[in-house]
Parts: structure tokens; C-alpha cells; sequence
């Protein structure tokens, strides 16, 4: 069977449901909505957005350490106690000097540390990449929480009102000697245990709803069916390739182990000679307090300035073995990063086959679930007339009634399942990103806007505004009930 099919035959399980999964054409939220309501306000992901901007400013930080710097200093010193030998008497000296400095080669450190930046910054947008996935996959499997539990809470309350009616028959026909006490009490169990089920499946209920609250910052209102999933590998083997090529933690690992060798580089060049020119200016003001024993003060210069230009060359001679250990430092590093690059390859290549096997598994169990509620239906409606004629029992009639509800969930489960493990797959294959699931252009947040207009930024008052949280807060949201229309 191929992945269309597989997916055609999912889709029309979730529209055939009918009674299950009611449509509400007029007022239903939709799998979109939610997903694009998670995309705005999802702390997880708004948070991972920040981390990515501050990623974004090592670029221009390790940039400067290549770039002139100017630095001016200024002092004024009171000499509160003279030495009786010094031959002068300065009560107060006003001193200013200006450095610059300009560096011109650095033995490659800043240039493998920009680099190194750099790699970083696309290993980050693969992290949002991923961390968007994520979010959208928690989404998914929140909202068809909520439509699975819904499912179930009718169908235990379908059952409660179904045995409540097989009691008072069944005490009809004790009355009249037709039944014994064994047959009242059968039913009066099975409806105890099915008022029992019905709390829990409430319960659940709740659960999930405020799940979907956590995830996606509002409560779930009457949700359709979801859409289509998209066209899936037909072979596990077809989902694992295209995982390994396009995996957003697959890819940010291999970055990182980029970004790692350039660490070593530049660890390296902390033993290499750096050149700089320098530019000093110096400014001295005595405020008119300045003489000499013997001497008229007006005859003593109050202020002078002073100016050098040089080159200077640093030449590593001895440094206590600090550059070898933070060579051998960063090799580690380096090691450590392709070591959790091969283990988050094994990772994708688990989750791929994984998701696939589920997705292909539940999309089989469909098919043998909704034969068994077709077959229990049948078997059902045949118990029920063969009581009338006494062929059978009341608990024939109540076992029955049960398995039909057994299959009705294990449907309704395998359905929720079929769907979340589908979308896992395309999380981990790297197709479930705001671009693959339709979102218009304009709401798609784009990490390359930062990055840009930041990366060549030189002045250091170029600060942004400080920006609020934009995840929207839940406290106000009522606490959800396990009741359905």
C-alpha cells in the first residue's frame, strides 16, 4: 500500500466517524488554527526565539575583537600627603588620555572565532527549526486529545444510558417472574462499572483539555476533523533517507561539530604573535596649583599634552601552559560534538522508523478495529433478538453491549493514533515547519531579519528596546469540565 493510499484511508476514517467526531461547520476550530495559535503565543517556542537572538549577537562580539578600539580615560587626583623630599607641592592634577588601537593580525583567532559564530547562528535557526516541530507536534497530539477523549466520554455515556435502560427492563421482567434477581444484579454491575468508566473518561477529558490550554494558551472550543496529512514514504527506508538529509537536530549537531574545529583554530592561535598600531594621547592640567621651591609659580607650565604612535608586536613566549590546555580543551570539545552528533543521528534514525512503524500500524488497526465495531454491531443486534425469543441471556446481551464499546475506543484511539504518528514522522523527517503547513507569509517569523541587522552593527549604542514576554498567559482561562455538548 502506498503512502497516499495510506493517507486517503486515514482521512476517511476521521470523516466517516460521524457520530463520534461531529462536524460543527459554522463555529468549529480547526487543526490550522490551533497550530497557528501555538506559532504565536507558545511560550516554549517564543522562548527558543530569544535564545536565538542572543545567539545571533556572538557574530558581533567576536567581529570586534578584530576592529580598532578607542578608549579615553580620565583622572583627577587630589594628593592628600606629599613626600617632604619630592621638591614639589601638588595639591590637585587633572589627567585625561586617549588609546587607540588597531589590530592587525591576531594569528587567527578572530577570524576562526567569527567563523565559528557564524556556523553557530545556522545551527541555532536548525534548533528553531526544531523547536517549532516540536511545538507543532505537542499541538497536534493535544488537539486530537481532546477529539479522542471527547469520542470516548460520549460513548461511555451512550453506554451508561443504554445499560440504565437495560436495568429498569430487566427489573420490569423480574417483576414479573420473567428474569431472576442474578439477572437484575448482572445489570446493576455492569452499570456501576460503566457510571465508573464514565467518571474517568470525564476526568481525562479535563486532562487533555487543559493540556491543550498549556500548549496552545486558549481552551478548545468544538473541534472538526483535522486535514489530510500530506503525502508520506511509502518504506521505512524512504523516511530514514530523507531524515538524515533533512532533520533540523541532525543538521544543527553537524554544524556544531564545524563550529568545534574552528574552536581548535582559534585555541591555536593563542600561541601565535599579534600585531597592533597604537595611537596615544595625554593631557595633564596642574589646575594652577603646581610650583617649585624658590621658583615663581608663574614661570612653572600649569598643563601639557603629549602623543605616540607606534606598532606593537606580542610575541607568546611562556604562559604557563595555559594555550596547550586550551588546545587539548577544545579538541575535546571538537570530539564531544561529532560523539553527540553520531548520537543524535541514531536518534532521527530511531525516531524515523519508529513513527513510521506506528503511523503504519495504527493506519492496519483502523482497518481491524472498524471491522470488529461493524462485526459487534451485527452480534449485538442478533444477541438482542435471540433474548427475545430465549435463546439468550441478559449477560449475553451486556457482554455484548461491551465489546461493542471496546472496539468503538480501540477505533477511535487507533484513529488519534494513526494521525499523531504521521505528523511525527514529518517532524522528524523535517517537513513540519510553519513554511510546510501553509502559514501565510507574513506570519511566519523569520530569524534572518535579527541576524542581518545586527551582524555588521558597530556602534556600542545601538541597543534595542527591552521587549515584553509575547506568549500570552493562561490564568485568566476557566478550569475546564469533562461535560460535551
Amino acid at each position: 500500500m502506498t503512502g497516499r493510499e495510506r493517507v486517503s484511508r486515514l482521512l476517511a476514517g476521521w470523516l466517516t466517524i460521524g457520530a463520534l467526531f461531529p462536524a460543527f461547520p459554522a463555529a468549529a476550530d480547526d487543526l490550522r488554527g490551533a497550530l497557528g495559535a501555538a506559532y504565536r503565543s507558545n511560550p516554549t517556542l517564543a522562548a527558543a526565539r530569544a535564545g536565538q537572538r542572543a545567539i545571533d549577537e556572538n557574530v558581533p562580539i567576536a567581529r570586534a575583537d578584530g576592529l580598532p578600539s578607542l578608549i579615553t580615560t580620565v583622572t583627577e587626583t587630589e594628593f592628600v600627603r606629599q613626600s617632604p623630599v619630592s621638591g614639589t607641592d601638588l595639591p590637585r592634577m587633572l589627567g585625561a588620555s586617549t588609546t587607540l588601537n588597531v589590530p592587525v593580525y591576531s594569528g587567527g583567532g578572530v577570524r576562526h572565532a567569527l567563523t565559528a559564530a557564524k556556523i553557530r547562528v545556522g545551527a541555532g535557526k536548525d534548533d528553531l527549526r526544531s523547536t517549532e516541530g516540536t511545538v507543532f507536534a505537542q499541538t497536534v497530539a493535544a488537539y486530537l486529545d481532546v477529539m479522542r477523549t471527547e469520542a470516548i466520554v460520549r460513548l461511555n455515556k451512550a453506554q451508561v444510558q443504554t445499560l440504565e435502560f437495560d436495568l429498569s427492563m430487566t427489573s420490569d421482567r423480574f417483576q414479573i417472574g420473567d428474569l431472576t434477581r442474578t439477572d437484575v444484579a448482572q445489570s446493576q454491575s455492569r452499570l456501576a462499572v460503566a457510571r465508573g468508566n464514565l467518571r474517568t473518561a470525564e476526568a481525562n477529558l479535563v486532562s487533555a483539555r487543559e493540556t491543550y490550554i498549556q500548549v496552545i494558551g486558549e481552551p478548545a472550543g468544538v473541534l472538526d476533523s483535522p486535514p489530510p496529512l500530506p503525502d508520506l514514504p511509502a518504506t521505512v527506508e524512504e523516511a530514514v533517507g530523507y531524515a538524515l538529509d533533512n532533520n533540523p537536530d541532525l543538521s544543527a549537531s553537524r554544524q556544531r561539530v564545524t563550529a568545534a574545529g574552528h574552536d581548535v583554530s582559534s585555541a591555536k592561535a593563542s600561541r601565535m604573535p599579534t600585531v597592533s598600531l597604537f595611537a596615544d594621547g595625554n593631557y595633564t592640567d596642574y589646575l594652577g596649583s603646581l610650583s617649585y621651591i624658590g621658583f615663581v609659580s608663574g614661570s612653572v607650565p600649569q598643563r601639557y599634552t603629549a602623543a605616540d604612535v607606534g606598532i606593537r608586536a606580542r610575541i607568546p613566549l611562556f604562559q604557563g601552559g595555559r594555550p596547550a590546555a586550551q588546545v587539548r580543551q577544545a579538541q575535546a570539545r571538537e570530539d564531544q560534538a561529532a560523539e553527540t552528533a553520531i548520537g543524535t543521528e541514531r536518534q532521527v534514525i530511531a525516531n524515523a522508523r519508529s513513527a513510521w512503524a506506528t503511523w503504519a500500524a495504527a493506519n492496519d488497526v483502523i482497518t481491524s478495529s472498524q471491522t470488529a465495531v461493524d462485526a459487534a454491531q451485527l452480534s449485538l443486534e442478533g444477541v438482542r433478538a435471540e433474548n427475545t425469543v430465549g435463546n439468550r441471556t441478559v449477560l449475553d446481551i451486556l457482554n455484548a453491549e461491551q465489546e461493542l464499546v471496546n472496539a468503538q475506543v480501540t477505533l477511535v484511539t487507533a484513529r488519534r493514533n494513526a494521525y499523531v504518528a504521521g505528523f511525527n514522522l514529518l517532524v522528524t523527517m523535517g517537513r513540519a515547519q510553519a513554511r510546510d503547513l501553509g502559514f501565510e507569509q507574513d506570519a511566519i517569523y523569520d530569524p534572518d531579519a535579527h541576524y542581518k541587522r545586527v551582524k555588521g552593527t558597530l556602534w556600542d549604542w545601538a541597543t534595542d528596546p527591552k521587549m515584553g514576554p509575547t506568549a500570552t498567559r493562561t490564568v485568566d482561562t476557566p478550569a475546564q469540565t469533562g461535560s460535551i455538548p
